[in-house]
C-alpha cells in the first residue's frame, strides 16, 4: 500500500515516513505541491495544508481529480471553519496537528476500509442513475445536470449518491454521516449542512435538497 506524505517540515515528515515505514507501508515524501503532483500514484496522501509554494486548499483540490486516491489533510489548523474548506474541497478525513502515531494509522486503516468498500460496491460498468434533470455515474463518479458535467468533492458526491438511492425515503442525519463520514471522522451536523448547502448551489433547480427537521434529508425531483 503506497503512502505519499506531503510536508515541507523535514523533521515532522522523517517522523511520519518512519512510523508509516514501520507499519509496512510504501512511502514517499514530497516537499512541495509541484512535487506532489508529479510523483507516482499513491493509495493514500497525507498533505500538509501550510506549503510554501502553494495554498494547500487548491493542492487538495488538483489531487482530488485522482478519484482512487484517498486524501487526510494533516494540519495545524483546527478551527471549524478550516476543516470544513478541507472537507468542502475533498478531503476524506482532518488530522489536526499535533497527534498520534496510532490515531493516525487508524484514520488510515478507516479511509482504506472506505475505498476498498466504495469500489466493491461499484462494479464496471454500473449502470448511471437518473433523478429528474441529474444523472449520476458510479463508475465515473461523474454528475450531470441536463447532460452537462458538474464539479463534485467526493464527499458531495457520495452524499448526493446516498440522498438518490435512497429518494423518494428520507435518510437520517445519522445515518448520512456515518455512511458518508464513517466512524473515524467526527462529523458534525454543520458538516451536513454545509456540504449540502454546496450541492444546493451547484445543481440548482435539478433536485432539491427538502429538510425534514429533526430527522434529515429527502432529494425531490427538479
Amino acid at each position: 500500500m503506497r503512502i505519499l506524505v506531503v510536508e515541507d517540515d523535514d523533521r515532522v515528515a522523517r517522523g511520519l515516513v518512519t512510523a508509516l515505514t514501520a507499519a509496512s507501508f510504501d512511502v514517499q515524501r514530497a516537499a512541495t505541491a509541484e512535487r506532489a503532483l508529479n510523483a507516482p500514484p499513491a493509495d493514500v496522501v497525507l498533505l500538509d495544508l501550510g506549503l510554501p509554494d502553494a495554498d494547500g486548499i487548491d493542492l487538495l483540490r488538483r489531487l482530488r481529480e485522482r478519484p482512487q486516491t484517498a486524501i487526510i489533510a494533516v494540519t495545524a489548523r483546527g478551527e471549524e471553519r478550516e476543516r470544513v474548506r478541507g472537507l468542502r474541497a475533498g478531503a476524506d478525513d482532518y488530522v489536526v496537528k499535533p497527534f498520534g502515531v496510532a490515531e493516525l494509522l487508524a484514520r488510515i486503516d478507516a479511509v482504506l476500509r472506505r475505498t476498498r468498500a466504495a469500489r466493491a460496491e461499484t462494479p464496471d460498468a454500473e449502470p448511471s442513475v437518473r433523478l429528474g434533470a441529474l444523472t449520476l455515474d458510479p463508475t465515473t463518479r461523474e454528475a450531470r445536470v441536463n447532460g452537462l458535467p458538474t464539479q463534485l468533492t467526493r464527499k458531495e458526491f457520495d452524499l448526493l449518491a446516498l440522498l438518490v438511492q435512497r429518494a423518494p425515503a428520507v435518510v437520517g442525519r445519522d445515518h448520512i454521516l456515518d455512511q458518508v463520514w464513517g466512524a473515524a471522522w467526527e462529523a458534525s451536523s454543520r458538516t451536513l449542512d454545509t456540504h449540502v448547502a454546496s450541492l444546493r448551489a451547484k445543481l440548482g433547480d435539478a433536485v432539491r435538497f427538502r429538510t425534514v427537521r429533526g430527522v434529515g434529508y429527502v432529494l425531490d425531483r427538479g
